[in-house]
């Protein structure tokens, strides 16, 4: 089984192109979903975080508990000891969650899957993979997407780019690179011949 992750800068459209892999009928974990499970009702990560980060927790409805994950950025934002904290109670449970995926992923047969996931080379992810598709785009569509997100301020952005690989260095690193910048059928085109050739090479 071939193992492609997928990263990217933010704002650099990494989740439409995992929907654009999914399209071709390649089954993909999603980073970012699985810690979002971890946080919302019921999550396996609600109690450990509450008690590292009182005052984080709220209730839906059914009167579960939920981590605020506004609360939770306000006490992580530019405070590296907090941020590493955090990490370190859900980069270990989204790990066991990714070895399940790809271990029910092989007992099924896929030939070809990949892992979305954000910080995969700055987390040494990349070890894991046979081969690595970049997501890039130019600086001015990256900063007009980030600053659309709600909540998102000028401050706020150039805390979470200043903390993640530079692009360049991404793209050095990467098998594959997918300019999401242009129009979407490039993207589309490019990532169908990715998919053919990880495809033939499984």
């Amino acid at each position: 089984m071939m193992v492609i992750g997928l990263t990217g800068s933010i704002g650099m459209g990494k989740s439409t192109a995992a929907e654009a892999f999914r399209s071709f009928g390649v089954a993909v974990y999603d980073a970012d979903a699985e810690v979002h499970k971890l946080m919302g009702a019921g999550g396996k990560a609600v109690a450990r975080i509450a008690a590292a980060f009182p005052g984080v927790v709220a209730k839906d409805r059914q009167g579960n508990d939920f981590i605020d994950r506004p609360a939770l950025a306000g006490k992580v934002f530019d405070d590296d000891v907090a941020l590493r904290r955090l990490e370190g109670i859900l980069h270990p449970m989204a790990r066991r969650a990714k070895r399940k995926f790809l271990a029910v992923a092989a007992r099924r047969g896929e030939k070809v899957v990949v892992l979305d996931i954000p910080l995969l080379l700055e987390t040494g992810g990349d070890r894991d993979c046979d081969a690595v598709v970049v997501v890039t785009a130019p600086r001015f569509v990256q900063r007009h997407r980030i600053l659309r997100r709600p909540g998102m301020t000028v401050e706020r952005m150039q805390s979470v780019v200043g903390r993640q690989m530079p692009d360049a260095e991404k793209r050095r690193r990467a098998d594959f690179v997918v300019q999401t910048g242009l129009d979407r059928g490039h993207s589309l085109r490019t990532i169908a011949g990715i998919v053919k050739i990880v495809r033939a090479a499984a």
